[in-house]
């Protein structure tokens, strides 16, 4: 995508930017419809959403320049396409971390996207206790001149997860970033107790399965 970049500073340029805004916001779209497809297929052959909901995000420019300064590079739009991988971002909710893995591998094995990096939070938690599944893609933008090949973050998660996930941002944002140790641990406890509830669930979910297919064959 550097041929649509120059060198100039964030809002230096602002055709330049609104195209890069363009691209990254058509990516979510492209992005979103596969979700929808997959999502329908796999309830119209085995009669089951793993998706719960889906959120959707493009990087403000203050969230940009933020990240930018934190890596050691100038806030110009060719290191924010080269250095920030996360500026179109979707968040895939499951109910069951056998779900998250399920997408995770129809995602994978669609032709017309590139998986570039994954990142499993949830078998290797991050320090606080964040889990979650990242993946990052690049997705092909037909435009009507060229293709230009757009970074999106993929963030699967459970519901349970998720919350979570909302709550520490929440409370790590009213200390900027450094909360007090207690407050850490506790973090860190509840996400232990997440994921009690989601092996919990997971396991009551294939009971559940187990006897209807006993029902079935009575």
């Amino acid at each position: 995508m550097n041929e649509l970049t120059k060198n100039g500073n964030i809002g230096d340029d602002v055709d330049s930017w609104k195209t890069l805004m363009f691209i990254y916001n058509s990516a979510l779209k492209e992005v979103g419809t596969k979700l929808e497809i997959l999502n329908d297929e796999f309830q119209h052959v085995h009669q089951y959403n793993p998706i719960e909901y889906i959120k959707s995000r493009v990087k403000s420019p203050q969230s940009i320049v933020k990240k930018l300064k934190r890596g050691g590079y100038e806030s110009t739009l060719s290191n924010m396409v080269e250095h920030v991988n996360d500026i179109a971002g979707i968040r895939i909710v499951c109910s069951f971390t056998s779900d998250i893995y399920r997408m995770a591998e129809m995602i994978g094995k669609q032709n017309d996207l590139t998986v570039v990096s994954v990142k499993d939070y949830i078998k290797h938690p991050k320090e606080s206790g964040y889990k979650s599944y990242h993946m990052l893609i690049t997705i092909p933008i037909f435009l009507s001149d060229r293709v230009v090949d757009t970074k999106v973050e993929l963030q699967i998660r459970t519901i349970a997860m998720d919350f979570w996930a909302s709550l520490e941002h929440k409370i790590y944002y009213k200390f900027e970033g450094h909360a007090p140790e207690y407050i850490s641990r506790d973090l860190r406890e509840c996400s232990e107790i997440v994921s009690l509830l989601d092996d919990k669930m997971l396991s009551l979910n294939e009971a559940i399965m187990k006897v209807k297919e006993e029902q079935e064959l009575d």
